[in-house]
């Protein structure tokens, strides 16, 4: 029973999108590449509520287009739900190394 607890942990953060030109291509590829180093199933939103789009579609990420000054919700849910959060969440506040 503990073991499936482990699987279920859920992890939220959030982070402001500070680069001037938004969720463009590069900062998307750069988002699902973190994502997809992760078990767990990370999912972004423009509002806490969602709507959620999976973090590690590419496709998905990119029709987001949020701009300058959104805020990004992130969640995950599995067992390294709170390392994929900690990693996506902070590759948005360092805007996406693009500095």
């Amino acid at each position: 029973m503990r073991q499936e607890a482990a699987l279920l942990r859920e992890a939220r953060d959030s982070a402001e999108l500070t680069n001037a030109i938004g969720l463009h291509a590069r900062p998307s590829v750069k988002l699902t590449q973190v994502a997809k180093g992760f078990g767990a199933t990370i999912e972004i939103a423009t509002a806490p509520d969602g709507p959620w789009t999976d973090a590690k579609s590419l496709v998905r990420i990119m029709r987001i287009k949020a701009a300058q000054g959104e805020t990004l919700f992130v969640r995950a849910h599995g067992a390294d739900a709170v390392s994929a959060v900690t990693a996506v969440a902070d590759l948005i506040r360092r805007n996406f190394d693009e500095d």
